[in-house]
């Protein structure tokens, strides 16, 4: 095990010679540290749900969420045996495995379109399919134009050109389970973080973030994460909990805090306009939540 975790690092300090740019530097530097931090004391094997594998800093408490919430449909989330690995859609283990705490029980279809912002927009959406709010489940693409399930489901369907959208009777009324999974691949293909920064609300006050809310810089490629849970003490001050997806597609995971291992994997995101996380740098980033 030493001479595997020498040559990781090597590699590792191989990759900071090549790289010159300062992003890609930390994150190469967040990587040496997940590898050689020891293991957060708020992480427990035997919990099967997001709130049960992680549990509060000492002097804070969980948030309460209502039943039937998106809230707490993400706080009670089910998760894989504590040794599941990061998994790509191809079926074999991501490169990396010491960023991640848990991984969601949520399939990763062998397409590869379920990507960062498109593992978040299935968990909304199996959420409002399971409480029977499927009118509700929609999403705009990068080009601006809305696409809704119940039209997908009445047989309409996009004919695109560019940023020119029109949607016409195509296909045979389908409203199956199986042609959701075909709406929500089309989802896929023509929205992401962009789309969903513009179309989504902001929280700009953390006093005001619910769980369930996303974390995202837009871009081509850009990257979101959502706020898995959320714990709070008596004077107010909040710590946040992170999953996401990635690119390419994979299980969705919860990630640890690579820059704190004191509180990791919680996240503290007071006065921040930037984050590091193990994988990825957020130059910049807001808080938005779906409709």
């Amino acid at each position: 095990m030493k001479k595997v975790l020498l040559g990781i690092l090597v590699m590792i300090v191989i990759a900071l010679l090549v790289f010159r740019n300062s992003k890609e530097v930390q994150a190469v530097s967040n990587v040496i540290t997940s590898y050689t931090t020891p293991a957060s004391t708020y992480i427990h094997k035997e919990g099967t749900s997001v709130k049960t594998r992680v549990s509060p800093l000492e002097g804070y408490h969980s948030i309460v969420t209502s039943t039937n919430s998106f809230s707490n449909y993400v706080q009670n989330f089910p998760l894989k045996e504590a040794s599941a690995q990061v998994i790509n859609y191809d079926g074999k283990p991501y490169w990396y495995q010491a960023g991640h705490v848990g991984v969601l029980d949520i399939p990763v279809p062998s397409n590869g379109l379920q990507q960062c912002a498109d593992a978040l927009i299935r968990i909304r959406s199996e959420y409002l399919w399971e409480q029977n709010l499927k009118d509700k489940i929609g999403f705009k693409f990068t080009s601006g134009h809305y696409c809704s399930w119940s039209y997908y489901a009445k047989g309409y369907r996009p004919t695109i050109n560019g940023n020119n959208v029109n949607f016409s009777i195509k296909a045979t009324p389908n409203a199956s389970k199986n042609n959701f999974y075909n709406y929500l691949n089309l989802i896929y293909t023509y929205a992401g973080t962009y789309s969903l920064a513009q179309e989504l609300s902001e929280i700009k006050n953390l006093s005001d973030v619910q769980i369930g809310d996303m974390l995202i810089y837009p871009g081509f490629p850009g990257h979101v994460m959502m706020i898995a849970d959320i714990i709070e003490n008596q004077e107010g001050e909040r710590r946040f909990l992170f999953f996401q997806g990635n690119t390419p597609a994979q299980s969705v995971h919860i990630i640890r805090n690579s820059t704190n291992a004191k509180e990791s994997p919680w996240y503290d995101l007071k006065g921040l306009t930037s984050l590091e996380t193990p994988i990825y740098t957020f130059s910049s980033f807001k808080i938005v939540r779906f409709k």
